[in-house]
């Protein structure tokens, strides 16, 4: 994500000092090194999340907090080993009298999530093999209402309220521009494969995090941290095959797919893709995941200049050129 637009509503410039309101993604009780206690949250809004630190915490003078809550909190910005932190100086939760406008609190997808369900569960009835076509329907409908709401991720790409469906949703547009041209040289590709593949890559994301009711990911479940959500989306389609009556082969051509999309074991794929269409399908999701990054990070960098180290894109630094910005806009993007 980028950076919050809590960290522009500066109140005293001379003291770094910002205050507003945003949610709890994840906050953890810790000790100091000389064993007084502190909350060390991670706190976010539409446009980005920063690590923050409650010291000297008393819970009968500060409350208590949760994952998914909505707090206000007035805090002095500092920076920490190179990277941005808040010391939060006042800190209560939001209450109705509020009227806290939540669309600035929680990012929302370009595109209605029901539209993009909709299209990806359409778009099965294109498919010719019509086992294929089947097992994709049948896990889409199983997970519907997750699908819909579910970020993609805890952080990093696509960790906003309907990443999931919004992430899938472009893998497949991508891949249809792929198919057209390498089908065209190698008819042998099986377009419903990489279809299905792409479909399906993340499924398991629905039981692998935890979500609140807005929609963003505060933790991983239990599951999600013994096994992940490579194996739990495989085990999702040897399960759901069974159920229907699908061929093993068919079966395990789509597991292997989910095995292999992460490409290489560091990044939790146990096989490299060892096909045509897991080729496709690993690349994808690749690209889509890095150009999120890429143009989340540049959005809040001037033209001409460059980000901060991205340790998510190989520690590198993102270069802002300008060209391709339509006459007009703002260099760099409100926050």
């Amino acid at each position: 994500m980028g950076r919050m637009k809590l960290l522009s509503n500066v109140i005293n410039s001379a003291a770094n000092q910002v205050e507003g309101f945003c949610i709890v993604k994840s906050v953890q009780l810790k000790l100091n090194v000389k064993g007084a206690e502190y909350l060390d949250f991670t706190v976010a809004d539409a446009e980005g999340e920063i690590n923050a630190k409650l010291w000297d915490y008393q819970s009968a003078v500060h409350g208590t907090y949760s994952a998914g809550e909505i707090i206000k909190i007035r805090g002095t910005v500092n920076i920490y080993r190179d990277q941005e932190q808040l010391k939060i100086d006042r800190i209560r939760k939001m209450t109705d009298s509020d009227n806290v406008d939540l669309s600035a609190i929680v990012a929302e997808p370009p595109i209605n999530g029901e539209l993009l369900y909709k299209e990806l569960y359409d778009f099965t009835h294109t498919f010719s093999d019509e086992d294929i076509a089947r097992l994709t329907r049948y896990m889409l409908g199983a997970n519907r209402e997750r699908i819909i709401k579910y970020p993609a991720a805890l952080r990093l790409h696509h960790a906003h309220k309907g990443g999931l469906a919004f992430h899938t949703h472009t893998m497949l547009s991508v891949a249809k521009k792929m198919v057209e041209v390498y089908s065209a040289i190698y008819p042998e590709l099986s377009s419903d494969l990489v279809y299905a593949g792409v479909i399906l890559h993340d499924i398991a994301k629905t039981t692998e995090l935890e979500v609140g009711p807005l929609g963003l990911a505060t933790a991983y479940s239990v599951e999600g941290q013994l096994l992940g959500h490579i194996t739990m989306g495989v085990n999702m389609i040897e399960s759901a095959a069974v159920e229907l009556g699908i061929p093993n082969e068919k079966a395990m051509l789509l597991e292997h797919i989910l095995l292999s999309h992460h490409g290489v074991p560091e990044f939790g794929s146990p096989k490299p893709p060892m096909f045509p269409e897991a080729e496709i399908v690993s690349t994808v999701d690749s690209l889509d995941a890095k150009l999120y990054e890429m143009f989340d990070v540049l959005g809040a960098v001037q033209i001409g200049g460059f980000s901060d180290r991205q340790w998510a894109l190989d520690n590198r630094l993102l270069y802002r050129h300008g060209h391709g910005i339509v006459s007009g806009e703002d260099s760099v993007r409100e926050s």
